[in-house]
């Protein structure tokens, strides 16, 4: 991790006055480290002269570039001369005297010029994506736009990225994806800031690189059955690589490939059975999951073919990393392989654990000779770690804690927050995605790579973070930009921008005009719903619908009657009286045009839940806990719990198994106000909640800890109170807040709850 001060030792020259631009009405995504806006404006015109030296000659060239679709200017790129004019330029160059680090730079914009020094070319290149965003959005157009004043903001910046690894990875084996889009992917890379494409480009359902000396992995791993019985699939010639590779070279984006091993290869065993420990026959997988065949690690011809297959790698990526997978290996095979049991005996490993140790070391030795460094994913920690090797950590934050601490470098890749292809929020009109709870826009923010487990000094193996965009449910280009915009700006200014500076509100209004740019860019990004709408809404004699504008310059248009919303819907102004039963469906409906998917809210009105007798309550809750493989809640009246007692509150009892549990709760609740009362429940797997026989929350079925939410009306005294939960497997977590007169938003304390 990069670790600097920043000392500003420019002098802050700006006159304020009272036409200035505010500095919140400057959207620069990522947020700078400093910046200061004065009252002037730099035009932009045919007649501005960009001008470079030998080492911004590229970055020139790639500004006027982009300029040209929008603006219709050809502007020339040249190196100055002993006459040149000081004013209507944009000056490019890089500077020792300037007090960041890396790919840090400063800017300086005039009425007359714009000033762009970088401690490198990498910083220059950013300070120009600064003078993007400070344009009209429009400049993001392709097409000429007539009509805009191509005006900058007067203002000065001081900037440099917090983390050196800012990545975005894409998996293109599950789905593969054009050529052109790929581009297009390392253009949202660069426009955020970021610097790393991680390229997934081999796995059981498909291998998507051109290795010469093995040419049945494009003849025949290359593809797959489709659908429709047809074929899918698709590679990139190692010309194509070479073109993406330089592609990204000119926008300071590093390209690292990853070659899975040993698991998810069944699409290189279907080329080359001779390399799996059955000897196959196999085909490329048309499953998603994991599948228990994987390279052979007592055969030495495994070895041959990969370390083959890693100097034709080698030679398309200039890359300091080389990704070699790593994860989700099943040992089942090896357990009966004579070859790989031999290869136990003979290197006198522990165990199939240490034996894949044994593999990964065997590789990065080999990436070492090559003058390359091995990353994988946080499996390669079991057994014993390599000893150069670089964890991706992805199962949560432990792995690459663990690797930090024993000295090794780690990217953090959790899959809470930083699995872009996890559904952008709860609502039941997402499209179709990989199981895991929502990765929101605000948890991603809210996400920081840096551990707390961590002393200064192990924090640094932090290199940074990526988002990763695995495309089992992502068929097409649009979706992944659906799954990756606006989320992939949150992770940018997460890696970028001082852990200080973060701030949600502030962010949510730069966004704003991010938006624009994207819809400038007609990409299909994920466009925020309304807020405050809830699942379930009770009411007795009139109920409220309140609603609130996600996004500056957006509005929310909704029904009553059940039916999505189109262009022509309500638009809500202010709150709306409900008067009776209905189904609320409402959309965000952006400035450009697109919408949202939409929010569901359920009205109901109801009569207040009476108070029940309890003679002689007793402190605390009746627990029945239950042991068994459970994917749902059960039916409890049909099974025998394992264990019964009392507790003070509705958690989880002690001492429950890690996996594989069911518990109820039961009580009673004691109310003292009338009123309406909104119960919460967060967990991991599923949990309900009832008061007497009716169900409040329902947060079932499998899924990692989200919380749900539902609302009744209760008189004073006792109610009955039902939680019921289970745990199939992973992480478990059970709480339980409720919020109602005279309540903030709390756990449900235990002075309130009895049995009898």
């Amino acid at each position: 991790m990069l670790r600097r001060s920043i000392i500003l030792t420019a002098v802050l020259a700006f006159v304020l006055t009272a036409g200035m631009i505010q500095a919140d009405e400057v959207s620069i995504i990522p947020k700078p480290v400093e910046m200061t806006v004065g009252g002037g404006e730099f035009e932009l015109t045919e007649n501005t002269k960009i001008l470079v030296e030998d080492a911004t000659q590229q970055v020139g060239d790639y500004l006027a570039e982009t300029f040209e679709p929008a603006t219709g200017f050809d502007l020339t790129v040249k190196k100055p001369g002993w006459f040149e004019s000081k004013k209507n330029i944009i000056e490019l160059t890089i500077s020792d005297e300037i007090s960041v680090g890396d790919e840090g730079y400063h800017l300086d914009v005039t009425p007359e010029k714009i000033t762009v020094q970088g401690s490198d070319p990498a910083g220059v290149f950013y300070g120009c994506q600064t003078i993007l965003q400070l344009l009209p959005a429009q400049v993001y157009s392709r097409t000429e736009v007539k009509g805009t004043e191509w005006t900058v903001p007067e203002i000065l910046v001081l900037d440099e990225p917090r983390f050196e690894w800012r990545g975005m990875h894409l998996d293109v084996c599950r789905h593969f994806m054009p050529l052109d889009f790929v581009k297009q992917y390392i253009d949202y890379i660069a426009m955020h800031k970021m610097n790393t494409f991680h390229w997934h480009l081999t796995e059981d359902q498909g291998w998507r690189i051109e290795i010469e000396q093995y040419p049945k992995l494009t003849e025949i791993s290359a593809w797959r059955k489709g659908p429709n019985g047809g074929k899918y699939g698709g590679y990139y010639t190692q010309d194509q690589i070479r073109e993406v590779v330089e592609y990204a070279k000119q926008r300071f984006v590093t390209v690292v490939p990853e070659i899975e091993m040993p698991g998810h290869s069944v699409a290189a065993l279907a080329a080359y059975p001779e390399l799996s420990c059955t000897g196959g026959p196999f085909e490329v997988r048309t499953e998603w999951g994991v599948s228990r065949d994987v390279y052979c690690a007592g055969n030495e011809k495994t070895f041959e073919f990969l370390q083959n297959v890693l100097d034709e790698v080698i030679e398309l990526f200039p890359s300091e990393y080389v990704h070699i997978g790593g994860d989700e290996c099943p040992k089942v095979r090896w357990q009966n392989c004579p070859k790989c049991q031999k290869r136990i005996a003979e290197e006198n490993l522990e165990d199939e654990h240490e034996l894949q140790s044994y593999f990964i070391k065997r590789m990065e030795k080999y990436l070492a000779g090559k003058g390359k460094r091995l990353i994988g994913w946080d499996e390669i920690l079991e057994g014993g770690l390599a000893p150069n090797a670089t964890v991706m950590s992805w199962r949560g934050m432990g792995g690459g804690i663990a690797a930090a601490k024993s000295g090794h470098d780690c990217v953090m890749a959790p899959v809470s927050p930083t699995y872009f292809d996890a559904r952008n929020s709860d609502s039941e009109y997402e499209p179709a995605a990989i199981g895991y709870t929502p990765n929101t826009l605000g948890k991603v923010y809210a996400y920081d790579p840096v551990p707390q487990q961590l002393t200064d000094e192990q924090a640094e193996h932090i290199l940074g973070s990526q988002a990763q965009v695995w495309t089992e449910y992502i068929e097409t280009p649009e979706h992944v930009e659906y799954m990756v915009l606006p989320r992939m700006s949150a992770l940018a200014e997460v890696v970028w921008s001082p852990k200080k500076s973060k701030d949600w509100p502030g962010y949510q209004q730069r966004l704003a005009k991010q938006y624009l740019r994207y819809g400038a860019m007609n990409a299909n990004y994920w466009a925020p719903i309304p807020k405050g709408l809830q699942e379930k809404n009770a009411f007795m004699q009139n109920g409220q619908l309140r609603l609130e504008e996600p996004v500056e310059g957006a509005v929310i248009r909704y029904t009553t009657n059940g039916k999505v919303p189109k262009a022509d819907a309500q638009v809500y102004t202010e709150p709306v009286e409900i008067t009776e039963d209905c189904t609320v469906i409402a959309r965000t409906f952006m400035p450009d045009g697109k919408a949202s998917v939409p929010v569901v809210g359920e009205y109901k009105k109801v009569t207040p839940h009476e108070s029940v007798s309890v003679k002689n309550p007793k402190r605390g809750v009746k627990f029945s806990y239950y042991e068994g493989n459970f994917d749902k809640l059960p039916d409890f009246e049909k099974l025998e719990p394992a264990k019964k007692g009392v507790q003070p509150g509705l958690t989880l009892p002690d001492d429950v198994r890690e996996n594989s549990f069911a518990v109820k709760l039961q009580g009673f609740l004691k109310v003292r106000f009338f009123g309406e009362y909104t119960f919460y429940t967060t967990s991991d797997d599923g949990s309900k909640l009832y008061i007497g026989d009716q169900l409040v929350v329902d947060n079932g079925g499998l899924h990692g800890s989200q919380e749900k939410a539902g609302t009744v009306f209760l008189k004073p005294g006792y109610h009955p109170i039902t939680v019921t939960y289970f745990e199939a497997g992973g992480a478990h977590s059970l709480d339980v807040k409720w919020q109602g007169p005279v309540i903030k938003k709390r756990n449900i304390p235990a002075n309130v709850l009895f049995h009898k």
